[in-house]
């Protein structure tokens, strides 16, 4: 029996079509990598500062990326003529393809946002526990 996410499912329909049409659909462009131990998951996120992101971990297995700002344009001589303000927001969850650890850690270089999520190790010689029938 497999555990099907409707939203994953939504998701990998959305990447299929982006992959097929060419069409952005206003989804972060995202890099997710298996390394020997953990994962890496690389999200451009240009124009963010480091306290406008918030990055969520959930069920061992749901990334969420979150960010968040106002950007405002004015002039200081005189009075306004003109006066621009944009609110810029945007999100993205990612489904693991594994369980990770609790102690993930996160950088922000250059408008590119780096998650490291170590791997929930196994061990491989654990062949389950023995259960009593009575």
């Amino acid at each position: 029996m497999t555990d099907t996410d409707p939203f994953s499912e939504i998701e990998r329909a959305f990447d299929v079509l982006t992959d097929q049409f060419g069409a952005n659909l206003g989804a972060v462009p995202t890099d997710l990598v298996e390394t020997g131990d953990e994962f890496v998951v690389r999200m451009d996120l240009p124009g963010f500062d480091t306290d406008d992101i918030d990055v969520t971990l959930a069920e061992d297995r749901k990334l969420s990326v979150t960010a968040e700002r106002d950007e405002s344009a004015e002039s200081v001589d005189g009075q306004y003529l003109t006066r621009e303000r944009r609110r810029q927001s945007l999100s993205r969850t990612v489904r693991l393809p594994g369980p990770v650890e609790d102690d993930a850690a996160a950088s922000y270089d250059d408008g590119v946002l780096t998650v490291h999520l170590p791997k929930i190790v196994e061990d491989e010689d654990d062949e389950g526990t023995d259960i009593p029938v009575n």
